[in-house]
């Protein structure tokens, strides 16, 4: 049995994620993977017992709760408080439910019924309302302070008990884990209060949307406390991000701060998490099985003994993290492993003397120890590799690491200088197929540098290296691969002579700068294609050389070749529409008419306008004047530093974005211009409107008291609700007057010959009227196009104020008024701005001194949105509504 439920604020929060996901806002490269999590199962019903708040905690947040997991028989125990376990904290993210809780406290139930309870935990699970606080900031310190009331609420439950615990552990579904991460900030939050806390892919580094300015203070606020108080903070905390699955919190942004005097801080993608070993997508990582069942194993494995809580030795905790989450012997966590092992002296001895050797055993019922001599292989090989073996007798077992269907051990000879033989174990085997292979090699020919293709050969040339020698492990070193925004395909061709069954190949992309191996299982012979990414960039001071491992067959050959494979991230398009925007403003200055927004765009949009500016002040911000200069002028931090401090490199990135910026500019800039025409159409159909205005230059007399009424539902409710309503006032506007120039149009002679006729008969009064009218349809022409670039860059303002709309028609119950408001300063401004724009024509702003002011503006801040909105999106709307606000202007001056 298993649970799924989406309601209709998922389906627009998913709408919303994926409409960004098509422009590749948090993820360098989309490589669609099947999803290989297995699916968490429950035994017995669940339920979710809700644990009563004091009154003035409910009052104070009346749409958050808090719940207790149980199943069965269990939840029936625990109906009856107080409680006997250990107690853990579920934080649901971003649109999250505090049922997903369920598949952890599952698996845990039923690991503590294999112990017949003799630990057991608690799972407790808070309701957020399923808030987006990913996209909307302004509930995230609320959020925070309600988790501290619940967590002093949870311990108070299991008051009196003999084992009574004094602080809990915490898991953190994506915003969940900063909001945990940000108790800390609290003033009168006690750290002792949490013991562990283990984030799944939780953004740590920087907000994947930053849609408004309280997101980004949060992050401020929480990653500069834990940086400058990293001495003092001793809280054991664990990051698993989900690879490249996760479309949309990328990898590199789970990634906790790596600093010299914080050690109790890991960071791992779930694809190097031994027994996991698959990448997860944001929502199945908190389901995943394979996940689930590593956590719960270390969870049990962190209890004390004596306090039947988890431990408070922080050096156990770390050992226990890293065993699960690291690197896993293939054995159960030992606290202190013996030195020496005892070998039965009844079993088996065979003396091996080869360099190379493999055993198989069908049916073998004794226990046989293999010993390899190793003073005269030390004399000619440099390294020992055996796979599928257990050592026994001298403590290298830690040296030995799991993968999916073997165990392997790689030993230096010259670092057991002392050692004179390697005993290698096989238990006796009933039934079964188990085999051991072992050889001695020289590091040089088995380590084989390559270097990665160009990142400008766009899959012109290729590179190859084939393994000749008959080995069972290689080392294939890629040369210059370090930076995310690399990304190739590598294809392993394996050829087998006389292999009558199919032989299991492993391929281990090993990154040493960071916990993100991945893992890929081939059968040989087989033509297998791994992707080459990174999540994390390689530091400047780090020599590593990033490896792609291969446990290969003796009996087959490979051939390991890749192409460039790349995609870019298109995030600039609102500078290419200002660019264009500008392109059609100064045009009718100049020549008194609007151009086509595709041919503004395509003369207007180039790089070199506004990358090179970008790049200088970033180079001069490198020198410490001009930084005291800036800092002087309070400007904020250069957006391309904070990027490049992502690994994002500029200004190659920069230049890539542009570009897929400027193809999403010119298709969106298209989709308005014919959803004007197909609204117009409906509208024609609907109703046929009045001829052409004649007095241009009449501004509506409701138009003032229209603005007020917004300006008031901005004040009392929401501000993205008021830009949205006037942006449907505005978009009424247009496509009133494409009606209306469609029914001009449609009512001229089609006949050229009995036109001419008709204008000799006319007077000269007439004949200036229709002059007058064919002038109006001109203008008419002009005004649309220039209102369909207007209507992009308004869509743009729409779309990234219409997290906080969402939050607020979701907490609507609760609450009228959105506070914090993010959109309302700028409703202010911009509901004016559209209601005189919605009524304005080129012809009356032709002649305005201020229009040649306002064709100059927009390259300025087509430069800003690059540099000051590419990594703060909320800053975007705030370069946008700047030229239209002096293009509304113009109508007066």
């Amino acid at each position: 049995m298993f649970l799924h439920s989406v309601n209709l604020w998922n389906l627009a929060f998913y709408v919303f994620m994926v409409f960004l996901a098509t422009l590749g806002l948090w993820d360098v490269f989309f490589d669609f993977e099947e999803n290989k999590c297995s699916m968490s199962y429950m035994f017995e019903y669940p339920e979710y017992q809700k644990i009563e708040l004091p009154k003035k905690l409910a009052k104070r947040y009346p749409a958050y709760e808090l719940y207790l997991y149980g199943e069965g028989s269990y939840a029936e125990e625990h109906k009856i408080l107080p409680l006997t376990g250990i107690p853990v904290l579920f934080l649901p993210g971003n649109a999250g439910s505090y049922k997903q809780v369920r598949s952890i406290g599952s698996i845990a139930l039923r690991k503590a019924e294999d112990i017949d309870f003799k630990y057991h935990f608690d799972f407790f699970s808070v309701n957020f309302n399923e808030e987006l606080v990913a996209l909307y900031g302004g509930s995230l310190q609320k959020q925070t302070k309600f988790v501290h009331e619940c967590i002093k609420t949870i311990l108070k439950l299991y008051k009196g008990q003999e084992f009574a615990p004094k602080s809990v552990a915490i898991i953190g579904h994506s915003m969940g884990g900063l909001v945990a991460r940000a108790l800390l900030t609290l003033k009168n939050f006690k750290h002792d209060l949490i013991n562990l806390l283990i984030t799944q892919a939780t953004p740590h580094v920087a907000p994947v949307m930053p849609l408004d300015r309280f997101i980004t203070d949060f992050y401020t606020t929480v990653n500069n406390y834990w940086i400058l108080n990293a001495r003092h903070i001793n809280l054991t905390t664990l990051s698993v991000a989900g690879g490249f699955r996760d479309y949309q919190v990328r990898s590199g942004l789970t990634f906790l701060p790596k600093l010299s005097h914080h050690t109790s801080a890991l960071s791992v993608v779930s694809s190097a998490v031994p027994k996991t070993w698959v990448s997860t997508d944001h929502l199945s990582i908190v389901w995943c099985k394979q996940l689930q069942l590593t956590t719960v194993r270390a969870f049990f494995d962190l209890i004390d003994a004596d306090t039947k809580q988890i431990t408070q030795n922080s050096k156990k905790k770390l050992s226990v993290l890293n065993h699960h989450f690291i690197r896993h012997p293939s054995k159960h966590f030992e606290e202190n492993p013996a030195i020496i092992s005892d070998l039965t002296v009844t079993s088996m001895w065979v003396p091996v003397k080869v360099s190379k050797w493999t055993y198989v055993a069908y049916n073998e019922s004794e226990k046989i120890y293999f010993t390899f001599p190793l003073e005269n292989h030390r004399k000619i090989y440099t390294h020992v590799y055996c796979q599928s073996t257990i050592l026994q007798g001298v403590d290298l077992s830690w040296k030995a690491e799991l993968l999916p269907t073997i165990k392997y051990l790689t030993l230096r000879l010259q670092d057991y200088p002392s050692l004179s033989h390697l005993v290698v174990y096989v238990p006796s085997v009933h039934g079964s197929k188990f085999v051991v292979d072992c050889e001695f090699f020289k590091k040089e020919k088995r380590y084989i540098q390559l270097p990665v293709t160009h990142l400008f050969s766009f899959g012109l040339s290729s590179r190859k290296v084939v393994l000749n020698t008959n080995g069972l492990y290689y080392n294939i070193e890629l040369l210059n691969f370090g930076q995310i925004y690399q990304a190739f395909k590598i294809n392993v061709v394996s050829k087998c002579s006389a292999v009558k069954e199919e032989i299991t190949s492993i391929y281990k992309l090993h990154i040493p700068w960071s916990y993100e191996d991945s893992l890929t299982i081939a059968q040989a012979p087989s033509s297998t294609e791994i992707s080459l990414k990174l999540h994390i960039a390689q530091p400047e001071n780090d020599t590593h050389v990033a490896l792609l491992k291969m446990y290969t067959s003796s009996d087959c050959r490979y051939e390991v070749s890749f192409r460039f494979h790349g995609g870019a991230l298109p995030a600039y398009v609102v500078s290419n529409i200002l660019l264009a925007y500008r392109g059609q403003l100064y045009s009718l200055f100049s020549t008194g008419c609007c151009l086509e927004y595709a041919t503004m765009l395509d003369k207007e949009a180039k790089p070199y306008k506004v990358d090179p500016f970008v790049i200088i002040i970033k180079f001069l911000l490198g020198y410490k004047w001009f930084k005291e200069l800036w800092d002087v002028l309070l400007l904020p931090e250069l957006d391309a530093v904070i990027l490049t401090s992502q690994s994002m490199c500029f200004p190659l990135i920069s230049l890539i974005l542009f570009l897929f910026g400027t193809c999403t500019a010119y298709w969106s800039g298209l989709l308005s211009s014919a959803s004007v025409r197909l609204l117009s159409s409906l509208w024609l159909a609907l109703k046929r409107p009045s001829e052409l205005p004649k007095d241009i230059k009449m501004i509506s007399p409701d138009l003032p008291f229209l603005t007020i009424v917004l300006i008031i539902v901005s004040w009392t409710t929401c501000g993205a609700l008021a830009i949205l309503l006037s942006y449907l006032y505005y978009v009424f506007k247009v496509v009133h007057l494409q009606a209306s120039l469609t029914t001009f149009k449609n009512s001229q002679p089609v006949n050229p010959k009995h036109s001419r006729r008709s204008e000799k008969k006319s007077n000269h009064h007439k004949d200036s009227s229709i002059h007058h009218l064919r002038l109006s349809a001109n203008d008419a022409e002009d005004s649309l196009r220039m209102h369909s670039t207007v209507i992009n860059l308004l869509t743009w303002i729409v779309l990234l104020s219409m997290p906080s709309l969402i939050y607020w028609l979701k907490n609507l119950r609760y609450y009228f008024k959105l506070n914090p408001d993010p959109c309302k300063p700028l409703a202010f401004i911009l509901i004016p701005t559209m209601a005189i724009l919605g009524n304005t024509y080129t012809v009356s702003i032709k002649s305005s001194k201020l229009l040649k002011t306002t064709s100059q503006f927009p390259l300025p801040l087509a430069v800003g949105v690059i540099a000051f909105g590419s990594a703060h999106l909320y800053r975007v709307p705030c370069f946008v509504f700047i030229p239209l606000l002096l293009h509304a202007l113009c109508n007066f001056m």
